[in-house]
């Protein structure tokens, strides 16, 4: 059978389908092309950069910061390495999985970690996001173990601040906090970095520059999971500088055990320098935890104590000075004219101006009493009916010229300035004349007057060296490590007080008769082996004795400071010691045995003494002696008396009384 069979294919619609399809496999392929191009040709340094950052980290390498050193040698801050748990965002898809594991991990709750992380996002793309600070052995173990199911997480190495000696004069050396946006915005931190640590305190905020060091840098290769295959390059860091002080870490160390407690502060100077042998303040704080991170609890603990720990009391403390104010009435009357060290007034216990009457701390008075007696025993009597002659400007100005009233320039913040009143400062103040009776609470240390322990302990040194105020200083040397140079601190005088030498010489004596004589008011606390000269002083807080005759009744708030200034030796001294008690109640009592410790311990004399050894006895070879003939003396027989034997009385040893006073 013939089959006349004719087919049409391809149809029309199918050729049309498949020229369609050709010309769109053409386009594709022309837009890949051209999709290559870009990528390789025009866009190649864009994704090269970014290639280069999927396979390489940019890890921060923290520099130590430069260790300080007292005076001796003694290391007082150093820096030890502690490992971080960071994370690089980038690397993680799941936040919400990720934290989830680590705070199971890390025993830190979730809502925590993710306040970290979202603090976190603020730092440069490339810097890790640190969720955990200095963790431990144990911790950092399980972290490693677990690293397949912890994408981007990462553990760093940094150096962090450590105190061999412990937390001693924290107040001084500060501690170190991760820098603010506040701080960013400062001149001073020009170059800083969010997240960098930098000082919050004392010596580390104030030597920040010559501290910190240069952070370095290592660029690292890793694979697809964040491993490191390879480091590519190394900026090594640069540490700081070291710096070495003037403070003596055992007698720092003795002036902060001596409080026992107590809220207060101290202050010991070299009388011929003017630099700072010790310097506390408390209650004290433990700067370790500042570098470990304060946990919210720790912080909060410190913010709400009512004792305010973190207060630095020796510079930033403002007390009036109580009866230690009384060495500059005394100069100023001298130098005036007003009055002499035979100058003698009665005291009967007050002195009536007005229709006040102004009260001696002894209410029965002291009797007839001329200036010596009057340091000796603080007669407030003397000093009011002298400073009425003397007058209030001439009593300020001579309190400036040894360093009263007036920031002193130590390289710490906060450093207060004090108040030293005359009468153009009321005036402009408030806007009213001076009055007699103000002159009255001016010349014992009480009224508007305020101090500080530093400036206390500037003025003590400057009636020790004969007139000279030293500015104080704390560092003794920076060595710096770029250039391998030493910068040494040389004294530095702001002035010479104008102190006639007959009146210094009196008013020296009578400080030495308020520790050595019988009757002086730090009588209690003298040194037999080491004589020093001193004056106590109580700053009152409230008016309460008249109400309140138990002094174990009033409220720890309201009772008085007590202060102490003193130097040693009496003759010849060579350091000078302010110190502070709040609500101590008397100097005598609270403030002055502060300061005969730190003087025992100072020169020596706290030490125990040492016991005599043993020694074996040896043998010792018989000598031959040659018998030597003796001639027989006649003796006469002499009548020997019955000689009565009367019995010696046992003198009693004079105690001088102790007054209760209030100084």
């Amino acid at each position: 059978m013939n089959h006349d069979f004719q087919t049409d294919w391809p149809s029309p619609y199918t050729r049309k389908r498949f020229a369609l399809a050709s010309v769109a496999a053409a386009l594709i392929f022309v837009l890949l092309l051209l999709r290559l191009w870009q990528l390789q040709i025009i866009s190649d340094d864009h994704y090269r950069i970014l290639s280069e950052k999927n396979r390489t980290r940019y890890i921060p390498i923290t520099a130590q910061r430069g260790r300080i050193f007292d005076r001796d040698g003694n290391l007082l801050a150093d820096n030890r390495p502690a490992f971080d748990v960071a994370v690089l965002r980038q690397e993680v898809d799941n936040p919400e999985v990720l934290l989830e594991r680590l705070s199971c991990l890390l025993s830190v709750d979730r809502e925590e970690l993710l306040k970290r992380w979202n603090t976190g996002k603020r730092l440069p793309q490339y810097r890790p996001i640190p969720l955990a600070w200095d963790v431990d052995r144990d911790m950092l173990e399980k972290i490693l173990e677990n690293g397949v199911d912890l994408p981007g997480v990462l553990m760093e190495t940094r150096p962090v601040r450590s105190f061999p000696l412990g937390p001693l004069a924290p107040h001084l050396l500060g501690y170190l906090g991760e820098i603010t946006d506040k701080d960013l915005s400062l001149p001073e931190f020009k170059g800083y970095r969010p997240g960098d640590v930098v000082g919050k305190a004392g010596l580390e905020r104030k030597m920040e520059p010559v501290l910190c060091g240069v952070d370095g840098e290592r660029r690292v290769e890793v694979d697809v999971k964040g491993k490191t295959m390879r480091i590519l390059k190394t900026q090594d860091p640069q540490p700081g500088n070291t710096l070495t002080l003037t403070l003596q870490a055992s007698l720092q160390q003795v002036a902060e055990n001596a409080f026992n407690g107590q809220a207060g502060a101290a202050v010991v100077l070299d009388v011929h320098t003017g630099e700072i042998l010790a310097i506390t303040s408390q209650p004290t704080f433990d700067p370790a935890q500042f570098a470990r991170g304060l946990t919210t609890k720790e912080w909060r603990e410190l913010q709400t104590n009512p004792l305010k720990p973190l207060q630095n009391r020796a510079i930033s403390g403002q007390y009036p000075p109580g009866s230690i104010f009384k060495i500059v009435t005394a100069l100023a009357a001298l130098k005036a004219g007003v009055a002499t060290p035979n100058t003698s007034v009665f005291c009967e216990g007050s002195v009536t101006l007005g229709n006040h009457t102004f009260r001696c701390w002894k209410r029965g008075g002291h009797g007839t009493t001329n200036l010596h007696k009057a340091l000796k025993e603080s007669c407030d009597v003397w000093f009011y009916k002298v400073a009425l002659d003397v007058g209030i400007d001439r009593i300020a100005a001579m309190a400036r010229e040894l360093g009263l009233g007036s920031a002193l320039g130590l390289p710490m913040e906060m450093e207060k300035e004090g108040l030293i009143p005359d009468r153009a400062w009321k005036k402009k103040r408030y806007g009213t004349s001076w009055y007699r009776g103000e002159t009255l609470n001016a010349a014992i240390g009480q009224g508007y007057i305020l101090t500080t322990p530093l400036q206390l302990a500037t003025m003590t040194a400057a009636i020790a060296n004969g007139g000279t105020v030293f500015r104080p200083h704390i560092i003794k040397r920076i060595e710096y490590t770029l250039n391998e140079t030493v910068e040494n601190t040389e004294p530095e005088i702001l002035h010479r007080a104008s102190l006639p030498a007959p009146y210094l010489a009196a008013v020296r004596k009578g400080l030495e008769a308020v520790v050595n004589e019988p009757g002086g008011t730090a009588w209690a606390s003298r040194l037999e082996q080491l004589p020093f000269a001193g004056k106590t002083g109580t700053a009152q807080v409230v008016k309460l004795r008249d109400q309140i005759k138990d002094e174990k009744l009033i409220p720890y708030r309201f009772r008085d400071h007590a202060l102490f200034a003193a130097y040693a030796p009496a003759q010849n001294p060579e350091i000078a010691v302010a110190v502070v008690v709040e609500h101590g109640s008397h100097g005598s009592s609270a403030a002055a045995p502060i300061a005969k410790a730190i003087i025992a311990h100072y020169f020596g004399l706290d030490k125990p003494p040492v016991a005599p050894q043993p020694v074996a006895p040896q043998p010792v070879a018989p000598q031959p002696v040659a018998p030597q003939p003796v001639t027989p003396q006649p003796v006469a027989p002499q009548p020997v008396a019955p000689q009565p034997v009367a019995p010696q009385p046992v003198a009693p040893q004079p105690v001088a009384p102790q007054p209760v006073t209030s100084e």
